[in-house]
């Protein structure tokens, strides 16, 4: 039986560690496309503010500059170091536990399966945070219907976040976010009256604003089902594919950066292309409690059926794949960059840490 001396081994301490600079470094690279997939997921099926992906960064960049880009990606940071920490540190103890401890290789399957379970492992641990990072993302775009507007001037010249509040109104009055207000008010049916406050749009002020108007802790956890419904066989996926072509493009005598970069670029592509709908779920669950008044509450799902099929219901098809071409985008950089840190990492310190 496994001791609990094996989770503190010098070892998983690596693992650990280069799982956490792989997360931090895939994430930030970018933070740009992340953001934009979260907005174009939400938008409303009326609304064109956010299609295309250069038009829609070129918009994002007049409106709130390289803080736009960045917008959310520190929150998505502090949540994808642990996250992919622990993803990675028990991705490797789970290799070992199936493989007696590399006295046996391991089919694609197992693969399969300890990817999966590292990845609930480490969803769960992390979840609030990605649930508030996607609030904090949605309540500074300046998505719209076409009834509400924001006047250019005030989006160009209103330094983020208050771009998205009124500027002339004082830090304790709750203030109309009007681009978040609009583009709840359209898509989940509400009352458009979304209110913010300065201190809302924080990670600690959104955390109890969350908290406080939607049913406490339980609310951190919305489409948490969803999640790990679509991150078990993502991670699994991402691993086993990952695993698999770094036998067929990196073979003995040819591990160049570019052919490690590949892997990680198409493995990433496979698995996000083939679970990308959960993360559509995900979203929608995630927002679907943010309130336009105290008296409207926006549209609430009853778990991650009812959720497809309203979406199937209104948008289509189409509907669970919104966002996915900017989400193509990012995912070739990002697993790239997260495979490839890790292994850089994890060979650095085992020959300076473990020799």
């Amino acid at each position: 039986m496994t001791s609990s001396h094996d989770w503190i081994s010098p070892e998983v301490v690596v693992y650990f560690f280069a799982g956490g600079c792989a997360g931090a470094a895939s994430r930030t690279v970018v933070s740009p496309l992340e953001r934009l997939k979260i907005i174009q997921q939400v938008q409303p099926p009326s609304d064109q503010q956010y299609k295309g992906v250069f038009r829609s960064l070129v918009r994002m960049w007049k409106e709130e500059g390289v803080r736009g880009y960045m917008r959310g990606n520190g929150i998505n940071c502090l949540r994808i170091v642990p996250y992919s920490a622990v993803q990675f540190s028990t991705y490797e103890q789970l290799k070992k536990w199936f493989s007696t401890h590399g006295s046996h290789k391991l089919d694609t399957p197992t693969r399969l399966t300890c990817g999966a379970l590292a990845g609930i492992a480490s969803v769960s641990t992390t979840y609030p945070l990605d649930l508030v990072r996607a609030r904090l993302s949605i309540a500074t775009a300046s998505i719209h219907s076409g009834t509400a507007r924001v006047a250019p001037s005030a989006a160009l010249s209103a330094p983020a976040p208050q771009a998205a509040l009124t500027a002339s109104s004082p830090a304790s009055t709750p203030v109309a976010a009007s681009p978040a207000k609009a583009a709840l008010s359209s898509a989940y049916h509400t009352a458009s009256a979304t209110q913010y406050r300065p201190q809302d749009l924080s990670i600690w002020g959104m955390t109890v604003k969350i908290m406080r108007e939607e049913g406490g802790v339980r609310a951190l956890y919305r489409g948490i089902v969803a999640t790990a419904m679509g991150v078990a066989p993502y991670v699994g996926i991402n691993f086993a594919a990952y695993e698999a072509l770094r036998g067929i493009i990196t073979p003995p005598g040819q591990t160049t950066i570019p052919r490690k970069l590949a892997c990680g670029a198409l493995a990433g592509s496979i698995s996000q292309t083939l679970t990308y709908p959960f993360d559509v779920l995900r979203r929608k669950m995630q927002v679907a409690g943010m309130k336009s008044d105290h008296l409207n509450p926006g549209v609430r799902y009853n778990g991650a059926l009812h959720a497809m099929t309203s979406i199937l219901r209104t948008e289509g098809v189409k509907g669970l794949y919104k966002g996915l071409w900017p989400n193509l985008l990012k995912v070739a950089p990002s697993i790239a960059t997260s495979f490839f840190t890790y292994e850089l990492v994890k060979d650095f310190c085992q020959e300076r840490v473990l020799a």
